[in-house]
Protein backbone atom coordinates (compact mmCIF):
# COMPACT_ATOMS: atom_id res chain seq x y z
CA UNK A 1 0.00 0.00 0.00
CA UNK A 2 1.38 3.14 -0.72
CA UNK A 3 1.78 6.11 1.42
CA UNK A 4 -0.75 8.52 2.05
CA UNK A 5 -0.71 11.95 3.47
CA UNK A 6 -3.35 14.72 4.51
CA UNK A 7 -3.00 18.08 4.97
CA UNK A 8 -5.79 18.23 7.89
CA UNK A 9 -7.69 20.50 10.61
CA UNK A 10 -8.97 18.64 13.97
CA UNK A 11 -12.60 19.65 13.08
CA UNK A 12 -12.94 19.01 9.47
CA UNK A 13 -15.77 16.81 8.42
CA UNK A 14 -14.70 16.63 4.74
CA UNK A 15 -11.36 15.33 6.32
CA UNK A 16 -13.32 13.17 8.09
CA UNK A 17 -15.40 11.47 5.00
CA UNK A 18 -11.96 11.31 2.91
CA UNK A 19 -10.40 8.75 5.24
CA UNK A 20 -13.25 7.05 5.72
CA UNK A 21 -13.39 6.69 2.20
CA UNK A 22 -9.40 5.64 1.78
CA UNK A 23 -10.00 2.81 5.20
CA UNK A 24 -13.09 1.81 3.09
CA UNK A 25 -9.99 1.49 0.08
CA UNK A 26 -7.75 -0.54 2.85
CA UNK A 27 -5.29 2.26 3.39
CA UNK A 28 -4.53 1.21 6.97
CA UNK A 29 -2.29 4.56 8.04
CA UNK A 30 -2.92 7.84 6.71
CA UNK A 31 -0.38 10.54 7.65
CA UNK A 32 -2.13 13.22 9.36
CA UNK A 33 -0.43 16.62 8.61
CA UNK A 34 -2.42 19.44 10.96
CA UNK A 35 -2.62 22.91 9.48
CA UNK A 36 -4.70 24.15 12.42
CA UNK A 37 -1.53 23.75 14.85
CA UNK A 38 0.98 25.80 13.03
CA UNK A 39 0.82 28.80 10.55
CA UNK A 40 3.93 27.69 8.89
CA UNK A 41 2.47 24.28 8.17
CA UNK A 42 -0.59 26.16 6.21
CA UNK A 43 1.78 27.86 4.59
CA UNK A 44 4.10 25.17 3.46
CA UNK A 45 0.56 23.11 2.46
CA UNK A 46 -0.65 26.31 0.02
CA UNK A 47 2.50 26.50 -1.37
CA UNK A 48 3.09 22.92 -2.41
CA UNK A 49 -0.73 22.50 -3.51
CA UNK A 50 -1.79 25.97 -4.46
CA UNK A 51 -5.14 25.74 -2.52
CA UNK A 52 -6.16 26.74 1.18
CA UNK A 53 -8.80 24.21 1.65
CA UNK A 54 -8.44 21.11 4.02
CA UNK A 55 -8.00 18.43 3.11
CA UNK A 56 -5.39 18.22 0.80
CA UNK A 57 -4.71 14.68 -0.04
CA UNK A 58 -0.98 13.06 -1.44
CA UNK A 59 -1.00 9.38 -2.77
CA UNK A 60 2.75 8.90 -2.60
CA UNK A 61 3.88 12.08 -4.31
CA UNK A 62 0.71 12.35 -6.44
CA UNK A 63 -1.41 15.25 -4.99
CA UNK A 64 -4.65 14.24 -5.31
CA UNK A 65 -6.53 16.96 -4.14
CA UNK A 66 -9.30 17.65 -1.83
CA UNK A 67 -11.92 15.38 -0.95
CA UNK A 68 -14.44 16.37 -4.07
CA UNK A 69 -11.20 15.35 -6.35
CA UNK A 70 -10.66 11.85 -4.34
CA UNK A 71 -14.29 11.12 -4.59
CA UNK A 72 -14.09 11.80 -8.34
CA UNK A 73 -10.88 9.56 -8.73
CA UNK A 74 -13.01 6.79 -6.75
CA UNK A 75 -16.37 7.18 -9.06
CA UNK A 76 -13.58 6.90 -12.49
CA UNK A 77 -12.39 3.82 -11.25
CA UNK A 78 -8.93 5.20 -10.56
CA UNK A 79 -8.85 5.24 -6.82
CA UNK A 80 -8.13 1.81 -6.73
CA UNK A 81 -5.13 1.73 -9.09
CA UNK A 82 -3.56 4.71 -7.65
CA UNK A 83 -3.38 2.67 -4.40
CA UNK A 84 -2.54 -0.67 -5.82
CA UNK A 85 0.87 1.40 -6.61
CA UNK A 86 3.79 0.70 -4.69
Amino acid sequence: MPKVRMYCTAVCPYCSMAERLLKSKGVAEIEKIRVDLDPAVRAEMMEKTGRRTVPQIYIMDYHVGGYDDLAALDRAGKLNELLEQE
